[in-house]
């Protein structure tokens, strides 16, 4: 079933007339994967080069995660399972929110196939309406730690720098356990 269901996710088309190019849904899927990000929507980097988080953002995420580029690509250990599959162009204060057809179209056959998730990691206010929706707020999301086998992140963009100067609880108190809650969930030892 699941390599039907991504073939069918990869030549989807539903939103080509309101996109800025081309189609190029991109996902990272394996139903043996046991960490799943759950992130916004492709940039344009990453449609160009039809892989997720291929710039600055993906280099400071796998930072945060303690992983490596062969284990953060690797779909058997992680799925990277966007909000919006195809890049949705700029909006006035860097890219577009993520195409709403992605989700109530491919997300639910795409997360039950994934049987063997232990951690969830929720990228951004769209993804946090989706997988955490009593969240009041993405600031209290992430500052509430692990939670159910999840965890909210701010987008890893360095838009973001702001934030994250604004927060400094986040590298010292979020991302020491959440590098261990990866660890452990993708099979690594402590």
């Amino acid at each position: 079933m699941s390599d039907d269901l991504i073939a069918r996710v990869r030549a989807c088309q539903l939103c080509q007339a309101a996109l800025p190019r081309e189609p190029r849904p991109i996902v990272q899927f394996h139903p043996t994967a046991r960490l799943l990000i759950a992130g916004q929507a492709p940039g344009l980097r990453a449609h160009e080069a039809g892989q997720p988080f291929l710039d600055a953002s993906g280099e400071r995420l796998r930072t945060w995660l303690g992983l490596d580029k062969t284990q953060f690509y690797d779909p058997s250990q992680v799925a990277i399972i966007p909000m919006g599959f195809c890049y949705p162009g700029r909006a006035a204060s860097g890219d577009a929110p993520p195409r709403p057809e992605c989700a109530s179209t491919w997300r639910v056959p795409l997360l039950e196939q994934l049987t063997s998730v232990q951690l969830t990691l929720i990228i951004g206010r769209h993804a946090l309406n989706w997988h955490w929706p009593e969240a009041t707020d993405l600031t209290h999301a992430v500052r509430a730690g692990l939670n159910n086998n999840r965890q909210a992140l701010p987008h890893p963009s360095p838009r973001n720098n702001v934030w994250l100067k604004r927060h400094p609880w986040f590298e010292t108190d979020i991302l020491p356990p959440l590098q261990q809650a990866v660890s452990k969930a993708i099979g690594e030892q402590s």
